[in-house]
């Protein structure tokens, strides 16, 4: 496998939920025309892989999630010219897309479960779990303790009990059966054929897990793994990542061996101990979560870091001390918290608002040895809607101006999929785009340069990370090397500023600044003295300077 086959190292994905993005029509919903439009702006902030949340026909109970049929689009967002337009123009703007594969389990409306809750003898019967009298105490737990209590739901129709790890309206798919798998390689090859570059696993962890009173898998990895082989058949380059919440000692078997598994993996482990960090300040969480993480540098795997993504921020793995001090210090009010373990927040106003202590977290994340993710409104730091049911609080209308509806929507307030942010400091019309795009001090503007210069340093994505003694427990920093290129980057976690020394590996290169703004020193054995000041941070590039000046 090439470089090229292997893009995904040195990128930014930007996650987007199509109905929440840009409404064209003016119905109050966001669509694939709406995309289509503001592809610009994506490409302008530097995005050259958007992952696109669930965009397939639903009754959308769950945002999405909550599959109906796989090969076709919401009618809501557009039809499947739309989407082959959306396609073709951001192939054209040298903007990859990646699309959600939501294949543990369908829609309860689906032709498949509508088949099989009908007739005993039906094939589709299988291709769910059913059983006539579940155990009186299931080993597993639903996913949203609080809202779903049990794994088992009757079905008056068929008579029997069906298996689900999320909503009741979620039925699980029978994964041991090979006619369900042949049916996920055929909507692979489906929406690979129309131009997609790769497909983001959902629950991939509960793909392969023993599913209600079935055996478990002989070889749960072979589902993954028949995966990876089709999709790399039929595109040299398309990517899988999974989404796998599991422990960190199984999280290696995700990659598989010599990349015939998934090749990125949104990084749980990390962005929980990544928030404690910024919680407390200080640096040890952080380290301790990249010591928990299996070493992939000489694998084809990669990590995929996040600081927030559409669901909730989930402190879950955590101790429980850790757990209740990210509480207590982003979680104060009872309401931004769910299901016990995580937060229904946006960073910005986890943050309080603070313009320092936001770029330092979006830099250190792009420092972390990885691919960066970001959620759509990350770039310009919107908040959270708490009156919002659930998860839905961090899933509103970007904000593209200070227009009527954000500048989201042309329609009626009363149409809009989700109201938009209309009050307090994360108002839309103090946070939106139009407004930062004329402000070159802003986040946007700045969120453009960070991305800019991450996608000319290659050394993060393919170099080797060496965790760095600061001598500061606020100070977070690590150093980069690959070929002839070296990347030393220090974050401090503190709003007390302070100088470091650091070793950057080579006594006699240059030091070239590239992020931040932080005043540095060399010393005659070749280390150098930082100066940070409070939540600050730089990037260093030692040896000839390749990247652009941005800072």
């Amino acid at each position: 496998m090439g470089l090229e086959d292997k893009w995904h190292k040195n990128e930014t994905i930007y996650s987007v939920d199509v109905e929440t993005f840009y409404d064209s029509d003016g119905d109050g919903v966001g669509d694939f025309q709406g995309l289509i439009d503001r592809l610009g702006y994506l490409s302008r902030l530097g995005v050259s892989c958007l992952w696109l949340l669930p965009f397939y026909e639903t009754p959308n109970l769950d945002n999405g999630y909550d599959v109906a049929d796989y090969y076709q689009v919401d009618s809501r967002l557009g039809n499947m010219g739309d989407f082959v337009e959306f396609t073709h123009e951001a192939r054209a703007r040298g903007i990859r897309v990646i699309v959600d594969l939501v294949v543990n389990h369908t829609s309860d409306q689906h032709p498949w479960f509508q088949a099989a809750r009908r007739d005993p003898d039906s094939p589709y019967r299988d291709y769910y779990v059913w059983t006539d009298e579940p155990a009186a105490a299931p080993d597993k737990e639903t996913f949203f303790p609080g809202e779903e209590e049990d794994v088992w739901a009757y079905d008056e129709v068929a008579e029997a009990y069906y298996y689900h790890r999320f909503y009741r309206f979620q039925p699980d798919l029978n994964l041991r059966n090979p006619d369900v798998r042949e049916e996920i390689r055929k909507i692979l090859g489906f929406w690979l054929e129309l131009g997609v570059s790769g497909f983001r696993v959902d629950a991939a962890t509960l793909m392969i897990d023993q599913k209600g009173t079935l055996p478990p898998l002989d070889d749960p990895h072979s589902v993954l793994k028949e995966m990876k082989s089709f999709v790399r058949s039929r595109r040299g380059d398309a990517i899988l990542l999974a989404e796998a919440d599991d422990a960190p000692d199984e999280l290696d078997e995700y990659f598989g061996d010599d990349g015939d598994e998934m090749d990125l993996l949104l990084n749980f482990v990390l962005n929980a101990h990544l928030t404690h960090a910024l919680a407390r300040e200080e640096a040890e969480p952080l380290v301790s979560g990249l010591e928990r993480l299996p070493d992939v540098s000489e694998t084809p795997g990669q990590w995929a870091n996040f600081l927030r993504n559409h669901d909730e921020l989930n402190v879950g793995r955590l101790s429980d001390a850790a757990r209740a001090e990210v509480f207590e210090t982003f979680g104060p009010d009872e309401r931004m918290r769910i299901y016990g373990r995580g937060l229904r927040r946006r960073l910005a106003p986890m943050l309080g608002g603070d313009p320092e202590r936001i770029e330092l977290a979006y830099s250190l994340l792009f420092a972390l040895p990885g691919t960066p993710v970001i959620v759509s409104g990350d770039e310009i730091g919107m908040g959270e809607d708490l009156s919002l049911p659930g998860r839905n609080a961090v899933r509103t209308p970007l904000h593209w101006s200070d227009d009527p509806n954000a500048g989201f929507s042309s329609g009626d307030p009363d149409s809009l999929v989700r109201s938009v942010i209309a009050e307090g400091p994360f108002g839309y019309e103090h946070v939106n785009v139009a407004a930062q795009r004329a402000d070159q001090d802003s986040l946007l503007d700045w969120m453009e340069r960070l991305i800019g210069t991450r996608k000319e340093c290659p050394s993060l994505g393919w170099g080797t990370q060496t965790v760095l003694d600061t001598g500061s427990g606020a100070v977070f920093a690590n150093r980069y090397d690959w070929e002839e290129n070296t990347v030393v980057t220090a974050h401090n976690l503190a709003a007390e500023g302070t100088t470091v020394t650091l070793d950057l590996g080579d006594p006699d290169g240059s030091i070239h600044r590239l992020v931040g703004e932080g005043e540095h020193d060399r010393r005659e054995d070749g280390s150098v003295d930082v100066d940070l000041g409070r939540y600050d941070y730089c990037w260093l590039r030692v040896g000839e300077e390749h990247a652009a000046r941005r800072w």
